[in-house]
């Protein structure tokens, strides 16, 4: 009988969520879905040095509003928490303790003065890699070299300790990782990692293997960086005798600068201007700020759509995918070995996507909040306007208002260099005779009527309305490109435009 498909993210909470682990909790949550399974999300908090406060929550916040939503996490519990690692610190040491018993860990008394001393010894021996090893352990301070009462002995007096785990010298330890096949190293490469630390809390390696193991977990995805320590971990649930239930591995490529050249990082972002985490971050403890993708204006579901295609693909030409359609394609089989490259400008092409297939009514309401953060209060009729006006000009729902404040704030200045070619007696003469038209004009005004009003106005001056358009929109936005210039001309109305016109006229000066 087939296990109920369980995974988990599991992030520290020692500062911003880096984009790259959000798409590890994306393919978690999109494999989970896929399969019918729960996603859990766990805090690894045990390295309470690293602790930021502010960061658990800024995690919970990401996910809410990218919508992949835990089914099981700290604040929405199921019955396998607690789900912080440091609130489970009493369940540790019994796992550590039953590995000494059963001869696959020890206790190391070691001091950091000590192990210095053995690392200096190995390296002018000319050794590579200097580590705590199946060699090197038989030459240090642990149970292993020292007599049972002395052991007892140091431990009853509150010696300082670690409890190290006890790497075969010979044997070959093979991992089928569901990306990358089958994966062999060698235990005499491998080194005893600590297990449990002097403070009494597990490190990453037991902590992470006995979560798993109490939560259920079926399958972990997690970045390829782990991928190193999961020999050690392989080793851990056969030594537990948990081998029966060990969970599928999959170790996702690396997110890549835009260049192909290293790990994508904040200094990335911060260097070629652009964002690294979902949402803004701000400690106010260290003053330490990131800007994020969410107040930078990229929509929830563009930013998933992107993420998701920087590893894995569908096997199609298909890029556009809501959340449902990625769940129902998403497969483990077609995520690749090799890294994704970060390309923000895909990422912007995306956002313009999403953002011409948001509802105007939706758009509308940012417009309506930036222009009163302005000081402007505008309709919805208004607001729905200048979202049809420039929606599919704009990268990023801001730009909405941003690039169509002329509509609220009639011109003050003018583009200089169009004025120079363009402002000239053609002009303001079929402008002049435009603006008294529109004084007497009494029917609907609207696109169409401005338009037909404006060719009326260029034939009874005998000047080619074609000559003459750029001036025309000079002197009603101050601008000599944007959106359609009817369109604008029907939001204005024609009161505005030809106030807009007449003082236009009145100081711009004609250059021919």
């Amino acid at each position: 009988m087939s296990r109920e498909v369980r995974v988990r993210f599991a992030p520290s909470p020692t500062g911003p969520l880096h984009i790259g682990g959000v798409r590890t909790a994306l393919y978690n949550y999109l494999f989970a879905k896929k399969n019918q399974g729960r996603f859990i999300l766990r805090i690894e908090d045990t390295d309470q040095a690293r602790y930021v406060a502010g960061a658990e929550e800024y995690i919970r916040e990401s996910l809410d509003w990218l919508g992949i939503t835990p089914d099981e996490s700290p604040w929405n519990p199921g019955d396998v928490g607690p789900y912080r690692q440091s609130e489970r610190k009493p369940d540790y040491m019994q796992y550590a303790l039953d590995l000494v018993k059963k001869g696959h860990a020890y206790y190391a008394f070691d001091t950091a003065e000590e192990l210095d001393a053995m690392r200096e010894r190995l390296t002018a021996a000319r050794v590579v890699q200097p580590q705590y090893n199946s060699i090197t352990r038989t030459q240090m301070k642990n149970s292993l070299t020292l007599s049972a009462e002395e052991v007892k002995a140091r431990l009853e007096s509150g010696e300082p300790y670690v409890i190290r785990v006890k790497i075969p010298r010979k044997e070959e330890v093979r991992l089928n990782d569901l990306i990358r096949g089958w994966v062999m190293v060698h235990s005499s490469t491998l080194d005893d990692k600590v297990l449990m630390k002097s403070d009494g809390m597990p490190t990453y390696h037991l902590a992470n293997i006995v979560d798993d193991h109490l939560m259920a977990i079926t399958h972990v995805i997690r970045g390829e960086e782990w991928l190193p320590s999961a020999p050690l971990h392989v080793l851990l649930y056969k030594f537990f005798g948990w081998e029966e239930t060990m969970p599928e591995f999959a170790h996702l490529p690396l997110l890549l600068k835009p260049d192909g050249n290293g790990k994508l990082s904040k200094r990335d972002g911060d260097r070629l201007g652009f964002p690294v985490f979902p949402i803004d971050w701000n400690n106010q403890s260290t003053g330490e700020t990131a800007i994020g993708f969410r107040e930078q204006g990229y929509l929830p579901d563009a930013l998933l759509n992107f993420l998701a295609f920087l590893g894995w693909n569908p096997g199609d030409e298909r890029e556009l995918f809501t959340k449902e359609e990625l769940v129902e394609a998403f497969t483990i089989e077609r995520i690749g070995k090799a890294g994704a490259k970060f390309d923000i400008a895909k990422a912007k092409w995306y956002n313009e996507h999403y953002l011409r297939n948001t509802p105007i009514e939706e758009l509308a309401k940012f417009v309506q909040a930036d222009a009163k953060l302005d000081g402007f209060e505008l309709s919805e009729e208004k607001a729905a306007a200048i979202v049809r006006l420039t929606k599919d000009r704009v990268t990023f729902s801001a730009e909405l208002w941003k690039e169509s404040q002329f509509l609220v704030l009639a011109p003050q200045k003018f583009d200089e260099q169009v004025a120079s070619k363009k402002w000239n007696t053609d002009a303001v003469k079929v402008l002049g005779n435009y603006a008294e038209r529109l004084d007497v004009f009494t029917g609907q005004f609207d696109a169409e009527t401005a338009k037909t009003l404006l060719g009326e106005s260029a034939e009874a001056v005998e000047v080619k309305l074609g000559k003459v358009m750029q001036a025309v929109r000079l002197a009603v936005t101050g601008a000599g490109a944007g959106p359609d210039l009817m369109e604008i001309f029907a939001i204005l109305g024609q009161e505005e435009v030809a106030k807009r016109i007449r003082f236009a006229m009145e100081n711009l000066e004609v250059t021919s």
